[in-house]
């Protein structure tokens, strides 16, 4: 009789190496997701600080041209009306009047590649990256002029600029 020395070996993982194997690539799978979500509230960021540049020079084309800033009522969307509905101030929209200046182009709800704009004809908003209307007031209490202000991703803001709710506003 011939013993074999040499056990019979199996050609299957181990429990212990199934579980490291499924370890890591979870492990992977939360740091892709973690970096994704860091990655795009970054660029949610930067997107909020370019439309409130892009805002503030628009409006400061507007003063040069009218002599003034727009006086900002509350409940009325002011920034779009004053640079692109109804730039001229005369009643007839940016649909139907050819004598009027756009102060920024960005802001056709048609053509619109920022994706700032939301609604149709007069009752547009022009919203930040989380979906929130800008505030625009004149005269501002933040800067002298106006101020715009997005809210950031927690939707809220106070005028005391002090307050811990305001770190994440995006302002002009």
């Amino acid at each position: 009789m011939k013993i074999n020395p040499k056990p019979h070996a199996s050609k299957a993982f181990t429990l212990i190496e199934l579980l490291v194997a499924m370890s890591i690539v979870i492990l992977l799978a939360g740091m892709s997701i973690g970096g994704y979500k860091y990655v795009t509230s970054k660029q949610a960021q930067k997107k909020a600080e370019v439309q409130v540049q892009l805002l503030s020079q628009a409006l400061e084309d507007y003063k040069l041209d009218k002599g003034t800033f727009p006086v900002s009522p509350s409940g009325t969307n002011v920034l779009y009306q004053a640079l692109y509905w109804d730039t001229d101030s005369d009643g007839t929209g940016a649909d139907n009047d050819t004598d009027q200046k756009f102060y920024l182009s960005e802001l056709d709800p048609v053509n619109s590649k920022q994706g700032w704009i939301d609604g149709t004809g007069a009752n547009v908003k022009i919203l930040d990256p989380w979906g929130r209307e800008y505030i625009y007031r004149s005269p501002g209490t933040i800067n002298p002029d106006f101020d715009i202000i997005s809210m950031g991703p927690d939707g809220l803001t106070s005028d005391n600029r002090s307050n811990q709710q305001n770190k994440d506003d995006v302002t002009n």
